[in-house]
């Protein structure tokens, strides 16, 4: 049977069978009680999750209103609380905010155990056209050391660089990995 989406469809009655049958000791309807629960993560782990790794995935809305999901780079900023994502003009990401400004970054931990979003208004920054300019500056920021300033600059031109920002007004975060 297919659902209106063109997907497989299984009744509740097959898939309460298929459950019993492959998988009797786990309910389907919750986690059973010798399993950790979910806590949420204060702030400061939080910030550390966040700043421990460089890639999320950023959720923007395409103009059909359905969700556009990216794996990307990232730099957060616990001061400002914004994420910033180095990305070009010609990619999708900077129409869709543009058009609805509203995202989020998903980053989980390696075990996938822990994770963290972050909600906000995005904005996008002016494309770098000049080396040096005030967007270049804010890529290289975002960069850390390189070895050549000059040159990163240059390429930040070249590649018609600019900064997604997305302001946070939301940052959860929760585990289920024991304490």
């Amino acid at each position: 049977m297919r659902d209106g989406g063109g997907h497989i469809g299984v009744t509740p009655s097959q898939k309460s069978a298929f459950f019993t049958a492959v998988r009797p000791e786990r309910r389907i309807w919750g986690m059973s009680d010798d399993k950790p629960k979910p806590r949420s993560l204060g702030e400061t782990e939080i910030d550390e999750l966040l700043a421990a790794h460089q890639f999320g995935v950023v959720a923007t809305v395409k103009k059909d209103g359905t969700p556009h999901l990216t794996t990307m780079l990232y730099r957060w900023d616990p001061a400002e609380r914004v994420v910033r994502i180095s990305t070009t003009a010609s990619r999708a990401k900077p129409g869709h905010v543009r058009r609805h400004p509203r995202a989020a970054l998903h980053v989980a931990a390696p075990d996938h155990m822990t994770f963290t979003v972050v909600e906000g208004v995005g904005e996008v920054s002016e494309v770098s056209t000049t080396p040096g300019d005030a967007t270049g500056r804010e890529l290289l920021a975002m960069a850390g050391e390189v070895p050549d300033e000059a040159a990163f600059l240059a390429e930040m031109v070249a590649e018609q660089r600019l900064v997604l920002r997305v302001k946070a007004d939301s940052v959860t975060g929760t585990t289920l990995a024991q304490a």
